[in-house]
Parts: C-alpha cells; structure tokens; sequence
C-alpha cells in the first residue's frame, strides 16, 4: 500500500467520511507523496498525459512572442516581470527564456522571470532545469509571497494549472430538487467509495442555473466546481498591478457545463495515457483533473477591475500571435508539426481555453 492511501485511510478513519475535494488534494499534492511530488517525468511519451509543452518548444516561443509584444506596448525601458504559476518541471519556462533571451536581448536583460511553486521537491527540479537562467529566475511558495510593483509591468501565467486545484463534486436529487456534497468513505471490503455527505450544499458554491433547467435536470446528475480555482485567480488579479493575467486550460463556459452530454461530471483520471473510471483507485498513482469554469473566473478578474481582452480556444490565441509576428518567422518543417498539433480541433486546439485580463494598475 503506498504511504499516501495509507495517510487518505487514517484521515476517514477519524472523520467518516470526508470531502471528494479533501481526497483529491492530498492524491495529487501530499508533501512526498502526492502524484505530482513523487516523479517530475509526468508529462510527454513516458508520462500520463501530453501537454502544449511536451510537444516542443514552439509553444513555450510562441508565448514569449505574446509576452514581447505585451511588453513593448509599455513606455521603453520598463522593469518587466514574468510571474509562472505551476511551473512543472520547468521547461516552459526554459522555452520562454531562451527565446526572449536569444531574441530580445534588451528585454530579457530588464526582465526578472518569478516562479510560484509551494513544492520544495519540485522547486529542486525546477531550478536544475533553469540553471542557465539563475541570474533571471527566483521562487516564492505562494502568490502572497509575491511582493507588488508598481513600477514593473508584470504578467501572471498558468499553463494546465487550475485543471489540476482540487474540486467539490455535487449530485443533483431529483425528488428533494437539491444538490448534494459527495464526499469519499472506506469500503468496507477495500478500497474507497462515494458517500453523500451529511449536509445539503451551499448554494454560495453553486453556479446560477435557471429554475426551469433544475427541474429537468435528470436524477444523479453531476456538477464538479473548484471554488479553490476561482479564489487564486482573484487573489492573482490583485496582486497583478500593470500588465496581464493570462491562462490556458482545459475549460467550459457555464452554459456548457449543464448539458446531457456531462451527466457524469467533467472529472477524470489518467494513467499511461489511458483514461481510467475509477477516480477513487490508486490515489496517487493516476491524474486527477476537472474542466475549469471559464465565466467564473472572467468575473474573478472583472470584480477585481481586470478588462477580458480575450477569451477563446487555443488555436485562435496562438494563430493569432503567429499572425501578428513581424517579421513572420520562417517555420521548420518540425515546427510546422507541432503548430499543427497545438491548434488543430482533433489534438490541443479546441481542447484548450485561453483567457487573458488585462490590469491597468493604480496611477
């Protein structure tokens, strides 16, 4: 028995029953053990899953051409600050810098590149990655760590970061037309199983669902949300002053979340590739992800004084900075693949979401 579903069972074993929130929390992030904290080679061919990065370094360019134009819109010789949350094993991070530096010199030069990582194992993996860059890169554990600076344009980035913040999962009771917690319990053979937990949900947590939508809403039907989500994209708006907050990841708007065809929720998990059933097998072991909630967190951003300066699937957002480059650069035929694979509908293009709020600061 591994020691995270050791630590899962002495948990429930006190409580009863606990949030399926607390369960995917500590399967993906228990210090030392959690799925992201055991092995950095997670990512790509040997890994669970493929991201934008694992197909090459064109994504990570691509970006940096995104960041360079947002940059030279500010007065010249402004102090620039890149701030990556969820930075992996950091070769995104490798991708962008070595593009900025080979490419804009003179930003790069007046640029400091922040990391937030609360992991100090993956911190360790990160800084062998960006040894070449450690005159440019620093650390902070938490957005709160991130000092303010009003005279510095600074742009907050994620990449499949908040797919991965743990979620509460509701089933909808036809009969009492009220949703209900789902939390995790031990089987009492082995294992784990899904539980109600011993109270109604919280309407505060719930997204605004017309009435007459509730009323045909099929028993059993289920809605995972990541309250956690939309809370660190607010907190990042605040702490964003001048410049852009900017994500991309598997999401949907709300009125994509409430449809037949999400009966069984958005949640899944991943092994060697292969999408797996059971969410509650092998904590530890398998990925855990859910849909973000777009429209909640544009109204994150929009509360907090952000302006949306797009929102859209990946293939529009990438399409268009490789269209707005100057001069257009000249792709290799290995390039012109992994474009390809970045923003055709059938691999990552629709797949993925961007969203992109811009913040004026204070004068």
């Amino acid at each position: 028995m591994r020691e995270v579903d050791r630590k899962i069972r002495a948990v429930i074993a006190d409580r009863g029953v606990i949030p399926f929130s607390e369960f995917m929390a500590l399967a993906l992030y228990c210090p030392n053990y959690g799925y992201y904290e055991v092995e950095k080679d997670r990512i790509g061919r040997q890994g669970d899953f493929y991201t934008s990065v694992s197909v090459g370094p064109l994504f990570g360019e691509l970006l940096a051409r995104q960041f360079a134009d947002w940059a030279a819109e500010q007065k010249s010789g402004t102090r620039f600050r890149l701030v990556e949350a969820g930075a992996h094993d950091g070769q995104l991070a490798s991708d962008i810098l070595s593009w900025l530096q080979r490419s804009e010199s003179d930003l790069f030069t007046r640029m400091t590149y922040i990391v937030v990582e609360p992991s100090v194992r993956r911190q360790s993996w990160q800084c062998e990655k960006l040894a070449a860059f450690k005159s440019t890169v620093t650390w902070v554990s938490s957005l709160q760590e991130l000092e303010p600076d009003a005279s510095a344009t600074t742009i907050i980035f994620s990449n499949e970061l908040l797919d991965a913040f743990p979620v509460r999962r509701f089933g909808w009771d036809a009969t009492k037309q009220q949703w209900i917690e789902k939390g995790v319990a031990l089987n009492t053979g082995s294992g784990f199983m899904w539980r109600d937990l011993p109270r109604a949900a919280a309407t505060s947590a719930l997204p605004s669902i017309p009435h007459e939508v509730m009323r045909v809403l099929p028993d059993g039907f289920l809605l995972d949300l990541c309250p956690a989500a939309t809370k660190w994209w607010r907190e990042a708006a605040e702490k964003l002053g001048h410049g852009w907050l900017l994500t991309l990841d598997y999401g949907l708007g709300e009125d994509e979340i409430i449809r037949p065809e999400r009966a069984k929720g958005t949640l899944r998990a991943y092994h060697h590739h292969h999408r797996t059933t059971d969410l509650l097998a092998y904590p530890g072991e398998q990925d855990l992800t859910a849909h973000v909630d777009f429209d909640a967190l544009k109204r994150a951003g929009e509360s907090a004084g952000l302006a949306t300066d797009f929102f859209g699937n990946q293939s529009s957002f990438l399409t268009r900075i490789l269209s707005k480059s100057s001069p257009q650069p000249n792709l290799t035929p290995a390039e012109i693949r992994q474009f390809k694979t970045l923003t055709h509908p059938e691999h990552l293009g629709r797949a993925f979401r961007v969203l992109a709020q811009r913040g004026a600061g204070k004068d």
